[in-house]
């Protein structure tokens, strides 16, 4: 008995081991994705070309855009899946140049409203990015970069805990340190470095010119850092309407700056670089300076959306009830859209009348600001610069996926055309950064792609009517995306 229980078993190990040797039918493709007969809008050469192609066939395979051509010479695979674009719009999912992601329903909501890339800050305003949020858009990390900073992707590690904590104010790591810190971050993931106020200057030199070696992109928030310094430096991005503006103040102003950033010397010089007029010399000669480099402008406008003039309540939007204002720096009044402006305790005592007119006070004042910053950006504009889509979202009253379309808007008017404005958020990009995996529906770019049911380049408002939501080759239930529960 035992010798037929050996040879049974032989046979079956033979067996197996043969089946095994077999060669195996690798599993079925998936079948193609085509999205046949709409319009792809062209937003190449910074928005500036126009060359549409109607009635188009985009054949979508394994995530990315395989082929892109007229119906008339580009023939539809068999068996694939059919998607009728008559009519309509194709345009690349959009990009968020830099905005907080810190749950599954901002995920969604930026999904929603076709932001399928985000460049992700993980900060005090914005909280931790969330990277097991699925769905998700494509998160593409941002680190601070030669400073101590509680919020560094780096700050929770054994190894880096004692050097990245702030204390009473952020300080500069050594030359070595940031090496160090440029290497590890990068490690994580980290695509974008965020230069901040502190960085001085020739820190700010070194750690561009170092990061483009490593193929990360800068973005520059500078205070001790001369603007021209920077942006002679190559970095690749000036960030916020409020801050880039600091690069016209006289040298009198930018001198302190050095020792103190972030304090009474910093104040002093916002307050002098909001108001400068239209006219003056230097705020020209620094528009001029930018538009000759190559940094872009990245404003974040809808940080200001709520004190600009001819602004919406945003909480009506569908994807708004995803959002949690207990996840937001400032959020909007849901029931005003408005921002509240808090008052010191000591002004409870006043009747209410009193303290409705302290708050409106606050509101005419925010109003005033956030238009004098207006008329600032509209000098820079006019030296015409390249510009990037960015939310900021989610503080000052900015929101997830919404707050892009208004910064589209806001670019429009400023000056932009539509198709330039949607360029800002797509395929600028992949010009400014060499990001060539998005920003296009084009022959190997991934296949993230809006579906409108109206011209956005007749209006960019129309980008918001999303019809068919592809992210990375797959179709997206979009209403789906809203029955997410809090």
């Amino acid at each position: 008995m035992q010798f037929l229980r050996t040879v049974a078993l032989n046979t079956i190990v033979v067996t197996l081991a043969g089946a095994l040797a077999w060669p195996q039918t690798p599993p079925a493709a998936a079948p193609p994705l085509v999205l046949a007969g709409g319009t792809v809008v062209d937003v190449t050469a910074w928005g500036q070309s126009a060359h549409d192609l109607e009635d188009a066939v985009v054949i979508v395979r394994e995530g990315r855009v395989a082929e892109v051509g007229p119906a008339v010479s580009t023939p539809i695979p068999k068996g694939a899946r059919i998607i009728d674009c008559k009519g309509k719009y194709l345009i690349p999912g959009l990009v968020d140049g830099f905005a907080g992601m810190n749950s599954q329903a901002q995920a969604n909501a930026n999904l929603y409203m076709g932001v399928t890339t985000v460049v992700a800050s993980t900060d005090a305003l914005r909280g931790p990015a969330d990277l097991a949020a699925n769905p998700t858009p494509h998160l593409y990390l941002i680190d601070s970069i030669g400073t101590t900073d509680n919020w560094s992707l780096l700050a929770r590690r054994p190894e880096w805990a004692s050097q990245l904590h702030e204390g009473p104010r952020p300080a500069e790591l050594t030359p070595e340190e940031t090496a160090r810190q440029m290497t590890d971050t990068a490690r994580l993931g980290t695509r974008v470095l965020y230069l901040g106020a502190n960085i001085t200057a020739a820190n700010t030199q070194w750690i561009v010119a170092h990061a483009h070696k490593m193929g990360l992109v800068t973005y520059g928030a500078f205070a001790a850092t001369p603007y021209k310094v920077g942006i002679e430096a190559g970095v690749d991005a000036l960030l916020h309407m409020s801050r880039y503006p600091l690069g016209a103040i006289p040298n009198e102003l930018q001198r302190p700056l050095v020792t103190d950033p972030t304090g009474t010397a910093a104040l002093t010089a916002y307050d002098y670089s909001e108001r400068i007029p239209p006219t003056d010399a230097h705020l020209r000669a620094y528009a001029k300076l930018i538009a000759s480099h190559h940094a872009a402008l990245m404003p974040t406008f809808s940080l200001f959306y709520t004190e600009l003039p001819g602004h919406r309540n945003l909480w009506k939007e569908p994807a708004a009830h995803l959002a949690d204002p207990a996840h937001m720096d400032q959020p909007s009044n849901p029931a005003t859209g408005e921002l509240d402006y808090p008052l010191p305790a000591w002004t409870h005592r006043l009747p209410s009348t009193g303290q409705r007119w302290m708050e409106e006070s606050l509101r005419k004042k925010a109003e005033q600001r956030a238009l004098r910053l207006w008329h600032v950006n509209q000098t820079l504009f006019a030296a015409f610069p390249h510009y990037l889509a960015a939310s900021g979202a989610g503080s000052r009253g900015s929101m997830p996926g919404i707050s892009l379309h208004t910064e589209l808007e806001l670019l429009v008017r400023m000056g932009l055309s539509p198709r330039e404005a949607l360029a800002a958020g797509t395929n600028n990009y992949a010009l400014e950064f060499g990001w060539n995996e998005l920003g296009l529906i084009a022959a190997g770019r991934r296949a993230d792609i809006l579906v409108l049911d109206a011209d956005p380049t007749a209006n960019v408002w129309n980008a918001r009517r999303i019809n068919t939501l592809v992210v990375d080759g797959n179709l997206v239930d979009r209403e789906g995306l809203l029955r997410l529960r809090r």
